[in-house]
Formats: structure tokens, C-alpha cells, sequence
């Protein structure tokens, strides 16, 4: 899961770099994405349990709740995703799967020179980086309101021990 994570960022960091030139680099570097993308959405489904969809992804009511916690200094410790991490989770992956499907349809016969398509995939790019300002912040937030150490734990693979209060 983190060797996923980790490659994604690689990747988008990398496409956002050579994004100014539709270069070889730019496109391997797309296609590199959607590999990732595809890969952890089929690990969503069928991995072990703090990486599955199901065990992160909640409802509008649960997860309007746990905002209301989170706003109220309140929230509960989650061991995986908590509901909102979970939403940003699957907002950021359509995105990139949608940035990469407009650069791919952008390469096209068909669709080649379509100035929408080119401004789609612009927009989708910088709403990328929105999404990831975003949940850099969330991180950022979720980290000193539970006192983990999230980013290391992207890359040790190991949290603070669960509390009676955790929400496995």
C-alpha cells in the first residue's frame, strides 16, 4: 500500500514537472499513473483490511458526523482512514484516473487538437493540486489533533498502538 502511495507521488510530482511539454516523459509518466491507479483500486477491493474501500468509506451521514466531531475538537483516533480521509482518498484517485484518461484521449486521431479536452485536462491538473493541498492540511491536522506521526507512518508502515477509544 505505501509502496503505491509513494509511487503516485512520484509519478503525478514527476508529470506535474515535464507537464508544460507533451513529451515522451510526460506521457510515460501519465500512463506510469494510471497503472498506479488501477492497481490500488484493485487492491481496494480485494486487499487486507485497513486498504479495502469497504473498511473506509462511509456514508454522507457518518461522514457529515465525524466533520462535526472533527470541528467540535472531538473526533475519535481511526486506525485506517478516517471517513473524510477516506472521501479524499477516492476524490484524489478520480482525479488523477480522469487526468490521465484526458491526456490519453488528448493523444488520440479523434480527439487530437480539441482545445476543451486540452483545458480539461489543465483544470483537472490544478484541481489536483488543490486535492493535495487539501489533504496534506488534513494530514497535517489529523497528525497534532491525535498526536501520530501520519507521514512517518507512510513510510515505517506502523502507527502508535491502538487506545480503548480507537475506531479500528
Amino acid at each position: 500500500m505505501r509502496l503505491l502511495h509513494w509511487a503516485l507521488v512520484l509519478a503525478v510530482a514527476c508529470a506535474w514537472w515535464t507537464g508544460g511539454d507533451a513529451d515522451s516523459w510526460h506521457e510515460a509518466l501519465g500512463y506510469a499513473a494510471a497503472a498506479v491507479v488501477a492497481w490500488r483500486l484493485a487492491w481496494g477491493f480485494s486487499a487486507s483490511r485497513y486498504a479495502r474501500f469497504a473498511q473506509f468509506v462511509r456514508g454522507p451521514s457518518a461522514t457529515w458526523a465525524y466533520a462535526r466531531s472533527v470541528q467540535a475538537g472531538r473526533a475519535l483516533r481511526h486506525l485506517g482512514h478516517n471517513p473524510l480521509g477516506g472521501w479524499m482518498v477516492l476524490a484524489l484517485l478520480a482525479c488523477v484516473a480522469s487526468l490521465c484518461l484526458s491526456g490519453f484521449l488528448y493523444t488520440t486521431d479523434w480527439l487530437w487538437g480539441y482545445g476543451w479536452l486540452y483545458w480539461t485536462h489543465v483544470v483537472l491538473g490544478w484541481l489536483l493540486v488543490a486535492l493535495v493541498a487539501v489533504h496534506l492540511a488534513g494530514v497535517a491536522f489529523t497528525g497534532w489533533q491525535h498526536r501520530d506521526k501520519l507521514v512517518l507512518a507512510m513510510f515505517t508502515g506502523r502507527k502508535r498502538a491502538p487506545g480503548p477509544q480507537d475506531i479500528h
